[in-house]
């Protein structure tokens, strides 16, 4: 028998969607099995799995001991020294400047990834701790690729995983890239609209210039900030986000990013990786929210690595 006191992350879940976070290796059918069966109890009471659960409420669970094997553990290590990176935190929210050739969820060379040194970090500031939680961990509201760099959003709580995942989907974040580009093309605050489709075997995106099967429209904003003789730095506003769609739809107007290989960038010592950052973004939030305090708040990186080759 297990017993689980819902705690104030864990509150507001769907009872079936909770024990299914919280048991990740438990078959459906074998939850609502035991729904049927009464094994699984709220309160002492028997439990419909569309009930939502309530802070203090106490589910009791008679099931298998195959599915309990939990991955709640406090052994999350990290190499990378998260700190270093943090330009804002509150209580609810932390933005980070993940740097190019780390991942967020990491890979096969590395030890988690950002999201591992983000917990890591709340974990030594005693802000979380994976033993004392059921179904919440500190999670990352964007992603960028690894090879990009730029701010990223994370959650320290569930509520606000929920609030800001609503505000992205709202698109009640104004979010700028910084990119360098080979060329000097006459862009300012001018909007490309094309159609693009994602080569799952290849992972590369494809644009058309007209719609097709398969392919979504996208809408890119770019303005030139320097020129030199050959090469350009453009701030781009993604209106549509799309995979890979900076880099592909600047190749596609021939002005292809410095460093990307990928999408036709010659290939240059000075450029291990794609000269794209996410470097700048504000709050638009128009509606009442537990973050509606950062509404007009902008956040901007300084010092991008590319920047040099125009100072």
């Amino acid at each position: 028998m297990i017993e689980i006191t819902i705690n104030k992350n864990d509150a507001g879940q769907r009872a079936d969607k909770f024990i299914l976070k919280t048991f990740k290796n438990m078959p459906k059918s074998y939850l609502y099995k035991c729904l049927r069966k009464k094994d699984i109890k709220l309160n002492k009471k028997k439990l419909d799995g569309d009930t939502f659960l309530s802070e203090g409420d106490v589910l009791t669970l008679y099931i298998k001991d195959e599915f309990v094997c939990s991955e709640r553990t406090n052994d999350i290590q990290s190499d990378i020294v998260f700190s270093e990176f943090v330009i804002y935190e509150d209580e609810n929210i932390i933005l980070a400047d993940k740097p190019v050739g780390i991942s967020i969820h990491g890979d096969d060379s590395e030890k988690g990834g950002f999201v591992s040194a983000l917990k890591y970090y709340l974990m030594k500031n005693k802000e979380f701790d994976s033993e004392k939680e059921n179904s919440f961990s500190p999670a990352f509201c964007n992603r960028i690729d690894k090879n990009t760099g730029g701010i990223v959003i994370a959650a320290k709580n569930a509520s606000a995983l929920r609030e800001m995942n609503e505000i992205i989907r709202n698109r009640e974040i104004d979010k700028r890239y910084l990119l360098m580009v080979q060329g000097c093309p006459d862009f300012k605050n001018s909007l490309f609209k094309a159609y693009l489709k994602k080569d799952e075997k290849n992972k590369k995106a494809i644009i058309s210039k007209t719609a097709k099967d398969g392919f979504k429209e996208i809408e890119t904003e770019f303005t030139v900030i320097k020129k030199s003789s050959d090469s350009a730095l453009i701030e781009a506003t993604l209106l549509t986000g799309r995979f890979h769609q900076i880099r592909a739809h600047m190749s596609y107007l021939g002005f292809p990013l410095m460093g990307d290989t990928k999408y036709g960038g010659k290939k240059n010592a000075s450029f291990k990786y794609q000269a794209l950052y996410s470097y700048k973004l504000k709050f638009n939030i128009k509606r009442n929210s537990i973050l509606s305090y950062l509404d007009g708040k902008e956040f901007k990186l300084k010092n991008i690595w590319f920047e040099k080759y125009f100072n």
